[in-house]
């Protein structure tokens, strides 16, 4: 499973010890053995270092240190093809609980009262979303978990259905029990072929012991589980355009309502929710409300995944409470701006994000926060632009990309998107006049209020973020 400390791999963790080596290699394997596995010293090179002084347990490293790591505490510490090694560190304990000692209603007030939004970029309130579908009067209902994770620098999801998927699981057999659904669905980009294999492995094993299928543990209920691969579509992180490719049909959103939680896949009840927000469902059955609720934010509770790449120094796979502020996330435990340069800004939420400059640094970050300063949360990619960094050149870089990705069902992002970047490449190939800089806003404006889906909603936010912070560089 990844350890998150992308810059310094590959990495090696010892265990009891906690030892982590880093940069190690094939040559490196011989010494460790012999001195770290056998006799429990430590090889003092492959240590990290910083500032001439030497980290080598895993959690005195800074770059660990400022971080909580609560859906990502099993990522590289445990066997993530092992269900006895789940099981041993209380894997399905919430599980059991949630089977044998609740009643569905008490699940939903839960969920509800502990906060938790979903991690997969809207913040929609968990416990309501599984309240809406428990009501519904349907024979069948399904839980649906996304983990297609399309944003360019991006990969909280994949490190978790790789590291740890008996957790996503858990959660999925949680809902389909409070909800009263008796079939899954994980929806998988197919770029993420390891993935695909520990869910499946992950799947296999939880059948074989009971866990999966008709009457678990005795207890008269049944649950299934199906993997769905994805063809890379970014759109298709969109729910009703996850449920149209889950169906065989072609990836695309529809109007709504009805919405996913009345006539979602199949045209049934369905729950969308992403890796990350079923990932945080376990942990909170077992803890609780009060638990759950001492990190982050009043109204942004429990800790939020990102991946942190760009021009910083550490790079890799970070978790953190919500309400921690972007310079802590860059200067802590990103170790800042490599080559002494200045930071510029921070794209956070990928193409449906926005740019965030200097002077917004010491803004705690949560879902309420980031659209206030024309950003948003998004899947938790954070792409980090020092000062050579040119604005514009970055607006037309995510707008290409949502241009390629637009499934071309409704006219603003069709359309719109492809005429905002031409209007970029005019601006950016020297040919641009002021005008150009209205027609930008005019047409942001409309694509955002008249489009489908979010995938057009937010395609304009990077160059509307841009044009809010950096104006002068459009006006070069």
């Amino acid at each position: 499973g990844c350890h998150g400390f992308c810059e310094m791999g590959p990495l090696v963790r010892i265990e009891p010890y906690g030892y982590l080596y880093t940069k190690v290699k094939l040559e490196d394997c011989e010494e460790i053995v012999e001195k770290t596995v056998m006799n429990g010293e430590i090889v003092e090179r492959l240590s990290y270092h910083k500032d001439g002084v030497s980290y080598p347990r895993q959690e005195d490293i800074p770059f660990y240190k400022k971080q909580t790591r609560l859906v990502l505490e099993h990522c590289g510490h445990i066997d993530a093809t092992s269900l006895p090694e789940y099981l041993a560190i209380g894997g399905y304990s919430a599980f059991e609980k949630v089977l044998f000692d609740m009643t569905p209603d008490s699940v939903i007030k839960l969920m509800e009262d502990s906060g938790l939004r979903g991690r997969g970029g809207g913040g929609y309130p968990t416990g309501k979303k599984w309240a809406q579908v428990a009501r519904q009067k349907a024979e069948q209902k399904y839980i649906v978990c996304n983990g297609d994770e399309g944003d360019p620098g991006a990969f909280m999801d994949r490190s978790v259905m790789e590291g740890d998927p008996h957790r996503i699981i858990e959660g999925m057999m949680i809902a389909g029990i409070a909800c009263g659904a008796t079939e899954g669905y994980i929806y998988v980009r197919a770029e993420y072929p390891l993935a695909v294999e520990r869910l499946k492995m992950a799947i296999e094993q939880d059948t074989s012991a009971g866990l999966l299928g008709d009457n678990i543990l005795g207890s008269g209920k049944r649950f299934h589980l199906h993997i769905n691969r994805g063809a890379g579509a970014f759109v298709c992180g969109e729910g009703s355009a996850l449920t149209a490719s889950i169906e065989g049909k072609r990836g695309m959103p529809r109007v709504k309502p009805p919405r996913t939680v009345e006539h979602g896949l199949f045209d049934c009840p369905t729950v969308l929710n992403n890796v990350e927000t079923f990932a945080n469902v376990a942990p909170i059955i077992n803890n609780g409300i009060e638990w759950f609720r001492s990190f982050g934010t009043p109204t942004s509770p429990g800790t939020k995944a990102f991946a942190l790449t760009g021009n910083v120094v550490n790079t890799g796979l970070i978790e953190v409470p919500m309400g921690t502020t972007v310079r802590e996330v860059i200067f802590d435990i990103g170790g800042g701006i490599p080559d002494g340069k200045k930071f510029k800004a921070v794209q956070i939420g990928g193409p449906s994000g926005g740019c965030i400059p200097a002077e917004h640094l010491d803004i705690p970050i949560d879902y309420d926060n980031l659209i206030a300063i024309g950003s948003m949360m998004g899947s938790g990619g954070m792409i980090v632009m020092d000062e050579d960094t040119c604005m514009v050149d970055i607006a037309k870089f995510f707008l290409e990309f949502t241009v390629d990705e637009s499934c071309g069902k409704c006219a603003p992002c069709r359309i719109g998107t492809m005429r905002l970047l031409e209007t970029l490449e005019k601006i950016t190939s020297g040919n641009g006049t002021l005008e150009d800089i209205d027609k930008l806003e005019e047409l942001s404006d409309y694509i955002k209020s008249s489009s489908l889906c979010a995938l057009g909603q937010t395609a304009p936010n990077p160059v509307l973020s841009t044009l809010r912070y950096f104006r002068d560089e459009y006006i070069a």
